[in-house]
């Protein structure tokens, strides 16, 4: 086994990896010509078709030929029966595979799984290259053959040693496949994607109308106060005549009613704008960017739409109507914080209530 000084060259020739592949074969040779005593590894014979399935692994995509030898040689093929294990969950992460026939299952405990891997699949080289213990299981669920890299008893180091030029190429290909997932992963995880707005509904949603919580209404508030130096504005509103419904009808009327007005408050909104359930029949919508004038607009368009909702089905044919009473607080002229800005815009609907309702207010009209 190894110590420090001699694997030291080899975590500086990673890190060269990360910069430049040329550096870090530049640093490999003049590591093992300053150790010409080391011995190379690599005397097994090598089949034909591992050169040609490592080839295909990611990894060694940009190996040639030589240098695919060169790996093969440090290599192994392993068989497993089903239900075999090739590696369990804390193992060391000493090698990566290759499949060659059959498929691995991978799972975090034993009964979830998390991937299927198939011939011309490569695992594990994650472990491998940080030198960190396996986060999940992998067992063979058919009759399988993985090419395994180190063999067992050729430590990675070694190899890394042996075939500087090779080694910084590999470390190089596994660099930038490991980019390009975080790419992808980037691409996934984007604010407004489908995945993410998925989740945020799961943890910030209403069960009730789908929309968002206060919770969520707070957070994301401050964060548009945050990257905004402009104005943004808050709307709040509330259906003047809900209760009506509730003691008439019931609650569970009272709740279908809601829901629809929900959805159709869903509907009209444009893409920068989001909808909240705030609390009890109290909605909420934050315009990021409007100013007095365009968030008095947008309140007034979208009272036009919730009051032209035919809420018959749920009031036994009654014809009543929907009336709203909205309030609007502006950043940063009424409040510079989310909470505050919150606060004043919460107290208008009851203000407009109380006036008749079916009006829009700025905190300076209540006076």
């Amino acid at each position: 086994m190894m110590g420090l000084p001699d694997v030291l060259p080899d975590i500086l020739a990673f890190f060269a990896a990360c910069v430049h592949p040329v550096a870090a074969i530049e640093l490999l040779q003049m590591k093992a010509v300053k150790k010409p005593g080391r011995p190379k590894p690599g005397s097994q014979p090598v089949r034909a078709d591992t050169i040609e399935w490592l080839g295909k692994a990611s990894i060694f995509s940009s190996l040639g030929g030589d240098e695919l030898r060169a790996v093969a040689s440090c290599s192994e093929r392993r068989v497993y029966a089903p239900g075999e294990t090739v590696y369990g969950r804390d193992a060391p992460g000493d090698a990566l595979f290759v499949v060659v026939r059959g498929s691995v299952g991978i799972s975090d405990d034993g009964s979830s799984l998390i991937a299927e891997l198939v011939p011309g699949d490569c695992f594990g080289e994650l472990e491998l290259l940080t030198a960190a213990p396996r986060n999940a299981s992998a067992i063979a669920e058919t009759p399988t053959e993985l090419i395994v890299f180190p063999r067992k008893g050729l430590g990675f180091d070694e190899v890394l040693a042996g075939h500087p030029a090779a080694s910084a190429r590999m470390l190089y290909d596994f660099l930038d496949s490991i980019a390009g997932r975080i790419r992808n992963a980037n691409a996934l995880i984007k604010e407004n994607s489908p995945v993410v707005q998925e989740l945020k509904r799961q943890v910030y949603g209403d069960k009730l109308t789908g929309l968002f919580n206060k919770t969520f209404l707070e957070e994301r508030l401050a964060e548009i106060l945050k990257d905004r130096a402009g104005p943004s504005a808050l709307l709040m509103f509330k259906p003047d005549n809900f209760k009506e419904i509730n003691d008439t009808w019931g609650h569970e009327a009272g709740d279908s009613v809601l829901k629809l007005v929900a959805l159709e408050l869903s509907r009209c909104l444009d893409e920068s704008d989001t909808a909240f359930r705030y609390m009890g029949n109290e909605l909420a919508v934050t315009l990021p960017g409007r100013d007095r004038g365009a968030a008095r607009a947008e309140a007034a368009r979208i009272m036009e739409r919730l009051v032209a909702l035919d809420i018959s089905a749920f009031t036994e044919g009654s014809s009543l109507k929907l009336s709203f009473s909205f309030g609007i607080a502006l950043h940063p002229d009424h409040a510079k914080d989310a909470l505050a800005l919150i606060a004043i815009a919460h107290e208008l609907p009851l203000a407009g209530r109380a006036r008749g309702g079916g009006i829009i207010l700025f905190p300076e009209d209540r006076q």
